[in-house]
């Protein structure tokens, strides 16, 4: 044998020494701290659950009392009339014991803490009793506003009860006392299992069993007070959800049991659950055995492992990750040095031939960045010019004809005829409502859109939704109500609106009985603003796809009534400009509620103007009408229209014309409505500035465009104009001249103004 070979051998021997007394060691303090760990985690995984069970009885409780409560409350409505309150109070007790199996009498006691009515599944009823009850702790503790539990007591003997007494609707109208069977509450002890002997029951502040699978120690009035786990929950009376261990814990027959215990608050009672230690620990010994078997197999397989680890030196591995290291970090030139001529020398090469490669590839890599970056600012600024033509090219026809819907309808008087307009026009507007829609998703998609953020405060926005939608609501059978708020948020106030705009139509759309409501809350430092309704709710299945678009539940046939499923894709992309998102909770068959989440804003102080914006009055016959715009089609629409109203129209194409119109006509336009976007990349509020500089006076004006880019609204706002999207409703096309018309007549001298009357009258 060589040296090499015997130097081979020692090294082998000791690092498998080494190894295995190392390994040994570890799984050996491993093993039995897991052992230890998995007696105390099992055992209090045993406690948790006992602890949820008692939890989940206490709740149940709870909601009994909790529910009996609000049905009570549902006969403290106003009685009209006083010769009808006691009868009305004895029907309303009666649906009372109708509606609630639990409760076996209902009193009414009036202010002077006399009882005027008693209503009894189990007795007489008596009307007008006069029964003195002031002295009663019940009546003064509900007199005073607060709502009384009376301690459990048992009628003949053999059923629990509990007596509750709340105010009857304020200290004028005296109180409401009813007596509730408690068997409810065995029914849910009984149905608590816990392996073969566990079981839960219910005490009350004193320690006496008020519930338990045994109804005959209940029966009995047992004493548990002097139990340790019962003694330890009245003293420390837990309520912060936490699961105590109850320490040395009997049951009534001195055997150790594992306890958990649940407090009922509004009761002052306490839910324990327990089991036999025994049973309880039964699968905590058997992991643990299992974990000594798998300690055991864990060990023989380390040092199986140490020996053929041992046979091989860590130093190349070593290399090679210091390698990779090295590349990963962007040392590309490096070199991986391992002579062992094996898979890790195999594996060495291989790292330096990608080293070598990326080197390769990074060099173009920033060049090729360049080029992918320039290609999609490309794209999408021909996007954006896209969807501004369409936008423009689609708004203009679809304004002028509304325009001559209108006037189609002014002009005819048949039935059948107007019938017929009145088809085409609902036809135009889903049409437009469509491209709108379309046009505003695009827009989104395409990122043209920018939120410009403000503090905002909610009242105002909520006055307006509520005043827009109620009366949608109301004519369907459905209360809408937006509830009072002083909060405000920081966010885009168009945007903003947008999206409750969208979420209140929809809850309008699907909800056809019971009430929709709009409302803000605090949520940490930010506001949650939740729209409910009580529609026809949403299934777990579609909760994701109605937020794409055209998807909608129920209308396969693609009804228009129902909307255009475009309403919730629009919300969540508004929503995710913004940077939130929408949250959704539904129940099929019972309603639905959409919320968002705002940064919290700044509830700034809004002064009211004390001026008065002038009383709009009939100025349209006589005055003059300057239209600009490129289109030869809206032209004629819009002085066909104007012309209907009684305006005298002038209209022009461009910039030269309007200026040569203007010169030419006997007088100067009382008014200006110009397209934003004219030829020779002339746009209205040039025009708009060139014709009052000719006429020497601000002409009141306004933009009428079938362009709908942001920028269109910052420069409008930025030259004071008001701005009108095409297409644009008569009605509202009309209102906006009123105004403007409204502005010019007050802005001329008294003298000029009846000039312009006498002109208008001999027109």
């Amino acid at each position: 044998m060589s040296l090499f070979s015997r130097l081979q051998g020692r090294l082998y021997r000791k690092y498998a020494v080494y190894f295995v007394a190392l390994v040994s060691v570890v799984l050996l303090a491993s093993g039995a701290i897991g052992l230890y760990s998995s007696y105390h985690e099992n055992r209090a995984a045993l406690i948790a659950l006992q602890h949820e069970k008692a939890i989940g009885a206490a709740q149940q409780i709870e909601h009994f009392i909790t529910e009996i409560e609000h049905q009570i409350g549902w006969t403290h409505l106003p009685h009209v009339g006083a010769e009808t309150v006691l009868e009305s109070r004895r029907l309303d007790f009666i649906r009372l014991l109708r509606q609630v199996p639990a409760i076996t009498e209902a009193s009414w006691i009036d202010r002077t803490g006399r009882e005027q009515l008693r209503v009894s599944r189990l007795g007489i009823d008596v009307t007008g009793g006069g029964k003195d009850f002031s002295n009663d702790p019940r009546y003064k503790e509900a007199q005073a506003g607060s709502t009384h539990y009376s301690p459990v007591y048992f009628r003949k003997e053999t059923e629990p009860y509990l007596a509750i007494t709340l105010p009857a609707g304020g200290a004028a109208a005296g109180v409401t006392s009813v007596e509730v069977n408690l068997k409810f509450v065995w029914d849910v002890i009984s149905r608590i299992k816990i392996g073969r002997t566990g079981k839960a029951y219910v005490v009350d502040r004193r320690g006496q069993l008020i519930s338990h699978p045994d109804i005959s120690l209940v029966l009995q009035m047992t004493d548990l007070s002097q139990l340790p786990q019962v003694q330890t929950a009245l003293t420390l009376r837990r309520s912060d959800g936490i699961p105590a261990d109850s320490g040395d814990a009997r049951d009534p027959a001195g055997l150790s049991v594992l306890a958990a215990h649940a407090p009922i608050e509004p009761l002052e009672w306490v839910v324990f659950v327990e089991q036999s230690l025994t049973e309880a620990y039964a699968p905590v010994y058997k992991a643990m055995a299992r974990n000594a078997v798998l300690l055991f197999v864990g060990l023989v397989l380390a040092v199986m492992a140490s020996l053929v680890l041992a046979r091989r030196m860590v130093t190349p591995i070593q290399r090679l990750q210091e390698g990779a290291t090295r590349i990963g970090a962007g040392a590309l030139d490096q070199h991986i040095e391992v002579a062992t001529h094996d898979e890790l020398g195999s594996l060495a090469d291989e790292f330096n031939n990608m080293a070598a490669r990326l080197r390769e590839s990074y060099a173009g890599l920033e060049q090729k960045v360049e080029e992918r970056t320039r290609e999609l600012a490309a794209a999408n600024q021909s996007k954006s010019r896209f969807l501004a033509a369409a936008s423009h090219d689609l708004r203009q026809p679809m304004h002028a004809l509304g325009l001559f819907i209108a006037q189609l309808r002014a002009r005819i008087h048949e039935p059948e005829t107007l019938a017929l307009v009145g088809k085409v026009e609902s036809a135009v507007t889903a049409l437009q409502e469509l491209l709108d829609a379309l046009l505003d998703i695009s827009r989104l998609d395409a990122g043209v859109v920018s939120p410009t953020t403000a503090d905002l405060r909610l009242q105002p926005l909520f006055t307006r939704l509520e005043a827009a939608f109620a009366p949608q609501a109301e004519r369907k059978g459905v209360r809408l109500r937006a509830a009072p708020t002083r909060l405000a948020v920081l966010s885009d106030p168009v945007l903003l609106e947008r999206i409750l705009i969208n979420l209140l139509a929809n809850a309008v759309r699907y909800t056809e009985h019971g009430a929709i409501l709009l409302g803000a809350r605090r949520h940490g430092d930010r506001v949650r603003i939740e729209v409910w309704d009580t529609g026809a709710g949403i299934a777990a299945e579609h909760r994701e796809a109605i937020f794409q678009e055209f998807f909608q539940v129920g209308n396969p046939e693609r009804d228009r009534a129902k909307g255009l499923g475009l309403g919730l894709a629009i919300v969540a992309r508004l929503a995710r400009l913004l940077g939130n998102r929408i949250e959704m909770r539904s129940h099929p068959g019972k309603g639905s509620v959409f919320a968002v989440e705002l940064p919290m804003g700044e509830a700034r102080t809004e002064i009211e103007s004390a001026t008065q914006a002038p009383a709009l009055c009939e100025v349209l016959p006589g005055a003059r009408v300057l239209v600009v715009d490129d289109d030869a089609l809206v032209r004629e629409a819009m002085t066909s229209a104007l012309g209907q109203w009684g305006c005298r129209v002038a209209t022009a194409a461009n910039g030269d014309e309007a200026i040569a119109r203007f010169d030419s006509e006997d007088g100067k336009p009382d008014a200006i409505l110009c397209d934003y976007r004219l030829p020779n990349g002339e746009t209205g509020v040039d025009v708009i500035a060139r014709l009052r500089a000719a006429a020497g006076r601000p002409i009141p004006a306004a933009l009428v465009t079938g362009d709908t880019a942001p920028e269109r609204l910052r420069e409008a706002k930025l030259a004071g104009h008001a701005l009108l999207h095409k297409p644009v409703h008569p009605a509202k096309l009309r209102a906006l001249l009123e105004q403007l018309l409204s502005l010019s007549r007050a802005s001329v001298s008294p003298a000029k103004a009846t000039e312009s009357r006498t002109q208008a009258r001999g027109g």
